[in-house]
C-alpha cells in the first residue's frame, strides 16, 4: 500500500506541472516560464523511470523559482545558483550527496532573497509570491537532506511532503502568474526607475531588463542626422526587415524620439511593450527638458560672466579715455599757463596762479575718478601691487597676504572689490582694531577672505555685502559670511578662473 501511494503521489506531481504547463502556456500567451514548468515535469517523469534521473527535476525547478514570473534570469547570483542545481541535479543522481542538497537548498534562498531585494515599489510587492514559493521549495530540499543525515528513517513521511510542497507551489504560482499584477508591477518598477535618472544613459539596460531581452538595443532619433544613434552617440542600424527582431518605434506628438529593438517574444505581453514605450517616451522627454533647464542655466550664467566682463572692459576703455583725453590735455594747459606764468606780469602771474590752482584740482578729481573705476595699481601690478595701496588707505591696520599673479582682467576687479567693500563696511560697522586680506588658489579657484577683530554680526543681506555677493555670483562664483578665527567676521569669496593670465605686464 505505502508503494502505491508514492506511486500515485509521483505521478499526481508530474501531471500537475504538465497541467499548469498548459494552463500558464494559454492564460499568459506562451510565458517562457509554462515551458520551464513542462520541462519540470517532464523530468519529473524521467526520473520515475530512470533511478539515476531521480533528482533531473530539480535543475528546472530551481530555474523556474528564480526566473519567475518572466522566465529569464536577470540576477548573476541566480544563474550561477541555477547552473549548480542543473549540475548537482546530474550528478547527485548518481552519488548520493545529502550534503549536496543541503547547499543547494542554502544557494536557492540567497538568490530568492537577491532576486527579491533586486525589486523596488509594486514590482517588490508582486514578488512576495515568488519569493515564498522559492523558500518553500529551498524548506522542503533542506528537510529531505535532514533526513538523511540526522537518520532520521523518515523516507516515506518526507517524499509525500515534498509531493505535496511541490504540487501546492506550482499551482500557487500558476494562480498568480494568471491573475497577479506582474504587468502592471514591472512597468511601475520601469517607471520609478528610470524616473531616478537625470538622464538617458542607462536605459537600454533598464529595458533590457523589464523585457526580459538581453540583446535589446535602444536608439534614439537625432532630426539633423535624420537617423537614430546609441546611448554612446554612434550610429544605430535599424533594420525592420530582420525576422528574429522587432522594431518598435517610441514617438511624442507623432514625432520619433526612439526606437527600440527587441526580441518578438516580448509582443507575447502587449501591455508589457506598451508601458515600457510610454516609460521610455517620458523619460526621454524629461531627459530632453532637464538638458533644456541645464543650457538655459548654463546660458544665464554666461550671459551675466560676460555683463561682468563687457563692464570691465568699459571700465578699462573710460581709463584709457580719461588718460589720454580730458588728462592729457589739462596737463598741457598746465605747462602753457605755467609758462605764461614765468613771463608775465604781477596782475598775470595771479591770474594764472589761480587758473593753475583750478587746473590742478581739476586733474586731481580725474585722477579719483579713474582710481574708483579701475586702480591704475591694478592696471600695472595686479592684486600684488593695489591691494597694499587699498590697505594703507583704510581707516584702521590691514595686513594682506597675496598667493596669487595675474588674473584675468574680470577676477582681479572682482576680487579688488570684495576686498574694498568689505574693508569700507568693516571702518563703518565692525568697530574693528585691525583686519586681514588673504587671496589664495584653491582646487582651481581663487579665494578671497576678509576677516575682522570686531563684534561680527554682519548681515549678508546688507546691501555692502548684497552687492558684492552679486558680483561674484555672476561670475559664477560664492560668497560666504561668517565668524572670523579673532571673533570678528570672515568673508571668503570664491572667483572660478578658466585660464588666469600669466604674470607679467598686460
Amino acid at each position: 500500500m505505502p508503494d502505491r501511494v508514492l506511486s500515485l503521489a509521483d505521478a499526481a506531481v508530474g501531471t500537475v506541472f504538465l497541467g499548469s504547463s498548459a494552463v500558464a502556456w494559454t492564460g499568459r500567451r506562451r510565458s517562457r516560464v509554462s515551458l520551464l514548468m513542462a520541462v519540470t515535469g517532464v523530468c519529473w517523469f524521467l526520473g520515475s523511470a530512470v533511478p539515476g534521473l531521480v533528482f533531473l527535476h530539480r535543475g528546472p525547478l530551481v530555474h523556474l523559482h528564480l526566473s519567475y514570473p518572466i522566465g529569464r534570469l536577470h540576477r548573476r547570483p541566480a544563474a550561477v545558483v541555477v547552473l549548480v542545481a542543473y549540475g548537482a541535479a546530474v550528478y547527485e543522481g548518481f552519488v548520493q550527496t545529502p550534503w549536496l542538497t543541503a547547499g543547494l537548498s542554502a544557494l536557492v534562498v540567497a538568490a530568492s532573497l537577491d532576486v527579491f531585494a533586486g525589486t523596488s515599489g509594486t514590482a517588490r510587492k508582486a514578488g512576495r509570491s515568488a519569493l515564498a514559493a522559492a523558500l518553500v521549495f529551498a524548506g522542503v530540499l533542506a528537510l529531505g537532506s535532514a533526513n538523511v543525515l540526522l537518520e532520521w528513517g523518515a523516507d516515506r513521511t518526507v517524499l509525500l511532503v515534498y509531493d505535496a510542497a511541490l504540487c501546492l507551489v506550482v499551482v500557487w504560482l500558476v494562480m498568480d502568474l494568471l491573475y497577479g499584477q506582474w504587468t502592471e508591477a514591472t512597468v511601475s518598477d520601469l517607471v520609478t526607475q528610470l524616473g531616478r535618472s537625470n538622464a538617458t544613459t542607462g536605459l537600454q539596460a533598464q529595458l533590457a531588463r523589464a523585457l526580459g531581452d538581453p540583446d535589446l538595443r535602444l536608439g534614439y532619433w537625432v532630426p539633423q542626422q535624420q537617423a537614430y544613434v546609441d546611448e554612446t552617440g554612434l550610429p544605430l542600424e535599424v533594420d525592420v526587415r530582420a525576422a528574429e527582431r522587432v522594431t518598435t518605434t517610441v514617438e511624442n506628438d507623432g514625432e520619433p524620439i526612439a526606437v527600440l529593438i527587441h526580441a518578438p517574444t516580448a509582443m507575447d505581453d502587449p501591455k508589457l511593450v506598451a508601458g515600457a514605450t510610454a516609460a521610455l517616451r517620458l523619460a526621454v522627454t524629461n531627459a530632453g527638458m532637464r538638458a533644456q533647464v541645464r543650457a538655459c542655466m548654463a546660458d544665464l550664467a554666461a550671459s551675466r560672466r560676460r555683463i561682468v566682463e563687457a563692464a570691465e572692459s568699459q571700465r578699462l576703455a573710460l581709463e584709457a579715455e580719461l588718460a589720454t583725453g580730458a588728462q592729457c590735455h589739462l596737463a598741457q594747459a598746465e605747462i602753457h599757463l605755467a609758462a605764461l606764468k614765468a613771463e608775465g606780469g604781477e596782475d598775470l602771474r595771479a591770474g594764472l596762479a589761480e587758473v593753475l590752482a583750478e587746473v590742478a584740482a581739476a586733474r586731481q578729481e580725474l585722477a579719483q575718478f579713474a582710481q574708483g573705476v579701475r586702480p591704475q595699481s591694478l592696471t600695472a601690478g595686479g592684486l600684488g601691487a593695489a591691494l597694499p595701496l587699498l590697505a594703507d588707505r583704510a581707516r584702521l591696520p590691514v595686513s594682506v597676504a597675496v598667493g596669487v599673479g595675474r588674473l584675468p582682467p574680470p577676477v582681479e576687479a572682482a576680487a579688488y572689490f570684495v576686498c574694498a567693500e568689505a574693508l569700507t563696511n568693516i571702518a563703518k560697522h565692525a568697530a574693528a582694531t585691525e583686519a586681514n586680506v588673504e587671496i589664495v588658489t584653491e582646487a582651481g579657484d581663487i579665494v578671497v577672505r576678509v576677516s575682522d577683530d570686531g563684534r561680527g554680526g554682519a548681515d549678508a543681506k546688507g546691501s555692502g555685502l548684497r552687492g558684492i555677493a552679486d558680483r561674484i555670483e555672476a561670475l559664477g562664483g560664492s560668497t560666504t559670511v561668517g565668524g572670523g578665527p579673532a571673533g570678528g567676521t570672515l568673508l571668503t569669496a570664491r572667483i572660478p578662473v578658466d585660464g588666469p593670465e600669466p604674470d607679467g605686464d598686460r
